[in-house]
């Protein structure tokens, strides 16, 4: 009797970054009963030690952390990893500075939160793909496409901004893919949303504005003034159609 293999899932890596070691024990606890390999740091600098070592594929992050804090182990960590952030605030006012200029961290939540929350947050993250670029755009549409200063380059998996590189994270990239894939339709943020997160994505719609916010910066726009991305008040954003082919 043949028996046939079958393929594993490969198992992910999950490192869990907190001072307080009975919160990072339970969550430790719920990741690794969902099926995860979980790594966990009590600090900053071990959590990027564990990073460089380990290559984990996301990290919950707590903001306050003795020595670094949890922006700048995000900001490190962006220097040699692309692995999501989930990042942990014990303060709902502080969900700008989380998902910052430039830090890089793609979700957040806020203390106290449900362990099951957690893990559904992580699960729904993990299944987006990381890699920016990859299935951002429709398929076939090879050419570059050209808005105004903006040259985006599927094939090459490149964007330019009045022709010098533009570094974006994943989920700044997936936006800009969402948008610039049919400029002038005005897309809400439960769409945007569902484009780039996933339809299993159930945290607070305002991280949408954050990381448009961010997008915007990295465009050199001003939200008052916008040349690339508008916001249409009350309905979502749009990318402006006047600016389709360089026009």
């Amino acid at each position: 009797m043949i028996e046939w293999a079958t393929m594993a899932a490969p198992v992910l890596t999950v490192l869990v970054v907190d001072d307080e070691e009975r919160l990072r024990e339970l969550v430790r606890g719920y990741l690794a009963q969902a099926g995860f390999s979980v790594l966990v740091a009590a600090d900053g600098p071990q959590a990027l030690e564990l990073a460089h070592c380990h290559q984990p594929d996301l990290l919950v992050l707590d903001l306050m952390l003795p020595g670094i804090d949890g922006l700048d182990v995000c900001r490190q960590l962006r220097t040699f990893s692309d692995a999501y952030v989930l990042m942990l605030t014990a303060r709902a006012e502080e969900i700008d500075r989380v998902v910052g200029l430039e830090v890089g961290a793609d979700d957040y939540l806020t203390k106290p939160f449900s362990p099951r929350e957690l893990v559904a947050r992580v699960r729904a993250m993990l299944r987006r793909p990381r890699t920016s670029g990859q299935s951002a755009f429709p398929p076939g549409e090879a050419a570059p496409r050209v808005f105004g200063p903006l040259r985006i380059d599927e094939a090459r998996h490149e964007i330019t901004l009045d022709g010098l590189p533009l570094s974006l994270t994943a989920t700044e990239y997936g936006l800009l893919a969402a948008l610039s894939a049919y400029p002038g339709r005005v897309f809400t943020r439960a769409q945007l949303l569902e484009q780039v997160w996933g339809g299993d994505y159930f945290g607070d719609d305002h991280v949408v504005d954050v990381h448009i916010a961010n997008l915007r910066h990295k465009l050199g726009e001003e939200s008052a003034r916008p040349r690339l991305i508008e916001t249409v008040r009350g309905v979502g954003y749009r990318l402006k159609a006047s600016v389709a082919g360089g026009q």
